[in-house]
């Protein structure tokens, strides 16, 4: 399959997004391998679970819906994390927002989740996230600023 990562992709639109940084067992993160195809941003890179906030739609209201698309899953227990801004003016489309939740959750319910989005999921300790190759940027630092707040991280 062709690496469709550094294909020209300046149709893709940046948006305001709700992410779950998903703690599990307070000693891994869950990733998502994303697909392998052009049109979204960082295929073929782990990041962390989350998408788009639809129009009328809240960051709290998107996470919940792309947690039960990606996942399968009703998470009852997220918290605000951190948000980043990102400033897209040099393209036209503006300031957007990445907000992430922490959702911690135990290694039982991994067995409960569907992936319905992407290529794979699997929980990473966050040294070993951290130096894989691939993994979306913004994420990886939500998950460096979350572990290096744990007191065993």
């Amino acid at each position: 399959m062709q690496d469709a990562f550094l294909k020209d992709d300046r149709h893709l639109v940046p948006s305001d997004a709700a992410v779950g940084l998903i703690v599990v067992d307070e000693k891994h993160y869950l990733m998502q391998l994303r697909s392998q195809k052009s049109g979204i941003f960082y295929p073929g890179h782990w990041g962390l679970f989350g998408g788009a906030v639809d129009a009328g739609e809240s960051a709290d209201q998107a996470l919940l819906r792309e947690l039960r698309e990606e996942l399968g899953i009703e998470v009852t227990d997220a918290s605000y994390f951190t948000e980043f801004t990102f400033d897209f003016g040099f393209c036209g489309h503006g300031k957007v927002l990445r907000r992430y939740y922490r959702i911690p959750i135990s290694a039982g319910m991994l067995d409960v989740m569907v992936l319905g989005e992407g290529s794979a999921m699997r929980a990473f300790t966050a040294h070993d996230i951290l130096n894989l190759p691939r993994v979306v940027p913004y994420d990886a630092f939500a998950i460096w600023l979350d572990a290096t707040q744990r007191s065993d991280a």
